[in-house]
């Protein structure tokens, strides 16, 4: 169950080092996808103001970065102690290796374009926050787009609980929201240093029905092949759609 697992001791900056050093090809097509997912909508939708969220934040800025140029405010909403650090760290001084998932980014204008670039902006709209994912929904506030990547399938071996951490996920959208959802399909868990993670065993059929309990509106795409990224999984599953 997630309530066993060690977060506190969960270690971003080994985390980092290890998936994050560079630009894999796999997170390349994912901003490609979610970037143009972003984009097509909110060009049409100019001048609204837009709150976003990034659910399991955790020691992973690029989807914060996918939401930048459109969010007047972006919660990073996690529950690890050390993540959240983390992420009140970057939010003040980034490390050097974001700036090339950025410029991955700035193949869109609306990216390119951001008057100062996306630091200054970030430490702006930027809010850390801790919280589970696998808690009810109990505020009035709801967000305009929202990000999870890696989280679900990442935080417990329970079906039940992939499930409620979808759900909590999109009940926290506006009904129309656009959101970006990333998965490792057949997860085995995860190494983080000397400490081991859990993870739920799902398919990419089991993920499209976790999504479609809250909306029809989703299309999932499959990215990269076993151990791309490091091994005990069989794909990355994207999932970009609308609340």
């Amino acid at each position: 169950m997630n309530a066993d697992a060690r977060w506190d001791d969960f270690d971003p900056a080994l985390y980092v080092e290890k998936n994050y050093s560079r630009v894999l090809s796999v997170d390349e097509t994912i901003m490609t996808v979610v970037r143009a997912h972003f984009s097509d909508h909110f060009r049409r939708r100019s001048g609204r103001s837009v709150h976003g969220i990034d659910v399991g934040a955790g020691a992973n800025l690029y989807p914060a970065l996918s939401m930048l140029p459109w969010c007047d405010r972006i919660t990073l909403l996690d529950r690890s102690k050390s993540n959240l650090e983390y992420l009140r760290q970057q939010i003040v001084g980034h490390d050097d290796g974001w700036e090339s998932f950025w410029r991955k980014l700035c193949l869109d204008d609306a990216y390119a374009g951001m008057p100062g670039g996306p630091w200054a902006r970030l430490s702006e709209v930027a809010r850390v926050e801790q919280g589970d994912i696998l808690q009810p929904v109990d505020r009035p506030e709801r967000w305009q787009t929202g990000t999870m990547f890696f989280v679900a399938e990442s935080i417990s071996t329970s079906i039940t609980e992939f499930h409620r951490a979808v759900r909590h996920f999109l009940e926290t959208l506006t009904p129309g929201a656009p959101f970006a959802a990333a998965f490792m399909e057949h997860s085995q868990g995860y190494w983080v240093g000397d400490t081991w993670f859990p993870a739920c065993d799902v398919s990419q059929a089991e993920i499209s029905a976790s999504i479609k309990r809250v909306t029809d509106s989703v299309r999932t795409y499959r990215i990269g092949g076993p151990g791309e990224v490091r091994p005990g999984y069989t794909s990355i599953i994207l999932a970009c759609g609308f609340r």
